[in-house]
């Protein structure tokens, strides 16, 4: 049995290491597991095609119209100019002069609007560079400053949030997306207030010590952080290729670099480009709270169905509706050019691919690590501590979200292992479930940007930064602000209850 999780923790190193080594995750997770295999005694083949490949099929089956349609979303928000016409049009409320405000709320909207978090990225650099260049800010701080808006409270805490790690805890918890609006809430200011104190910190120390804009000017080479974002250049471009941007990395920081966006077209008016987001948002909410209550879903009973409850989809079923809504608007207001829109269509269906089997392969790992014998030991040691439910999930939550260097793959991971338990505990104690999944998803959203995480490194390729340059900054606003702050809502939930 010691010989089992020591085979465990090797595994879980190498995959942490390939990954930092810039191998893309659907290599990495196979090879890590077969060390778990090989050290627990268990058969490699079958362990392959009968644990890790349906485990990877199940998530890639739940999952993919989000990723499909959430790719394509994006791409045509590109195309048509909406996102960055939305960029310019905050940029102008907030002023120039509030750059690291402005370049937050900007990227904040965008990722609340379901467009997808590397298209934003893509999107939010060329704008940040100008705000900080005429606010005369030090560059090293976009990567951290569009980081805030796109990978923390808009991604996990805000309630209705369209991204996939908002949904994934619904399917284990029987909760929607909407769940603990006031915890969601909370958090959100929390972690917004803090992160952009942090920057606003940074920013005065930096320029007090006589930087600027034109200071620290990207140097690929420079310090150990740079050796990572070259060696995972290759797996950073897939991984941002496939989120829905249409082109690879280069072509993006090439278009980054000249100032130009890549917008086939312009829209009419600011008004219009921000329609398609109101969609999703309006449409997530009215289905999820209104349409789906009053409709009758008993047919969903039936076996050919799979004899479950509404709650175990009304999340997904939400999001899928709110983003082909908003799809059919840009659509109709584009019907003249739609011959350019078809373009859009086929790179967001072929760049939905990789990042969602690159999340399932790791979900695989996770459910050939659950079925070694060593992990019934970690498991049952987990629930024999006797901790409270919610600490109990925000804990295996955050600490697979590190390993993996993934928030929905971490998540997942660690749902699928303790779900069901969860669950059960958590009725037990009567602890709030809706409070449990809003902790949980904002657990996956803190120690998932370590420097191996692929999200961190494609940010600071798009950005030019290194991560001795900008990870610092990152680190803050990602890991650390997220983190003390769902410290902090589990330790008040835990003892006052859900709010």
């Amino acid at each position: 049995m010691i010989l089992g999780i020591i085979g465990i923790i090797l595994s879980l190193a190498l995959l942490i290491t390939l990954a930092y080594r810039g191998m893309p995750v659907i290599i990495a997770a196979p090879i890590a597991a077969v060390v778990a295999l090989v050290f627990s005694g268990a058969p490699i083949l079958a362990s392959y095609t009968e644990i890790f490949m349906p485990a990877l099929a199940g998530f890639v089956g739940q999952y993919f119209p989000l990723f499909l349609l959430g790719a394509m979303f994006g791409v045509l928000m590109t195309v048509t100019g909406y996102a960055e016409s939305i960029a310019r049009t905050v940029a102008r409320w907030i002023g120039a002069r509030n750059a690291l405000a402005a370049t937050v709320v900007t990227s904040a909207l965008m990722t609340y609007g379901g467009i997808s978090l590397f298209v934003v990225a893509f999107v939010m650099f060329p704008l940040a560079r100008e705000l900080f260049r005429v606010a005369d800010i030090p560059k090293r701080l976009i990567p951290g400053t569009i980081a805030l808006g796109i990978f923390t409270f808009t991604m996990t805490a805000l309630p209705g949030s369209p991204q996939v790690q908002n949904l994934i805890p619904g399917q284990f918890f029987g909760t929607d997306g909407f769940a603990a609006p006031g915890i969601g809430l909370v958090g959100a200011v929390m972690i917004l207030g803090l992160g952009l104190a942090w920057l606003e910190f940074r920013r005065r120390r930096l320029m007090a010590n006589g930087e600027h804009f034109s200071d620290a000017s990207p140097r690929r080479g420079d310090g150990p952080g740079a050796a990572l974002a070259g060696s995972a250049a290759d797996s950073a471009t897939d991984s941002a290729t496939a989120s829905g941007t249409g082109s690879g990395v280069q072509a993006q920081v090439k278009e980054a670099e000249t100032g130009t966006s890549g917008a086939l077209m312009t829209p009419r008016n600011g008004v219009e480009a921000f329609i398609p987001l109101l969609a999703v948002i309006i449409v997530n909410f009215g289905c999820t709270l209104l349409i789906f209550p009053a409709l009758n879903w008993d047919y969903l009973q039936e076996e050919k169905f799979g004899a479950i409850e509404l709650s175990a989809r009304a999340g997904i079923w939400a999001v899928i509706i709110a983003l082909a809504v908003a799809i059919l608007v840009i659509v109709a207001f584009n019907i003249r050019r739609f011959g350019d829109l078809r373009k859009a269509f086929v790179d967001g269906a072929k760049g939905s691919m990789l990042p969602i089997f690159s999340t399932a392969s790791e979900v695989g790992y996770g459910a050939v690590i659950a079925s070694v014998a060593a992990f019934a030991v970690i498991r049952d040691s987990v629930f024999t501590m006797g901790g409270n439910a919610l600490v109990t999930s925000v804990f295996s939550t955050s600490v697979t979200a590190a390993i993996t260097g993934s928030s929905s793959g971490g998540m997942t991971i660690a749902l699928n292992a303790f779900g069901d338990d969860l669950k059960a505990l958590a009725l037990d104690q009567g602890v709030s479930l809706e409070a449990m999944h809003r902790l949980t998803a904002m657990a996956a959203g803190g120690l998932d940007t370590l420097p191996h995480s692929g999200a961190v490194v494609t940010l600071l390729i798009v950005c030019g930064m290194s991560h001795r340059q900008s990870y610092k900054d990152i680190f803050m606003v990602t890991l650390v602000m997220p983190v003390i702050t769902v410290a902090v809502l589990t330790a008040v939930v835990s003892v006052v209850g859900a709010f």
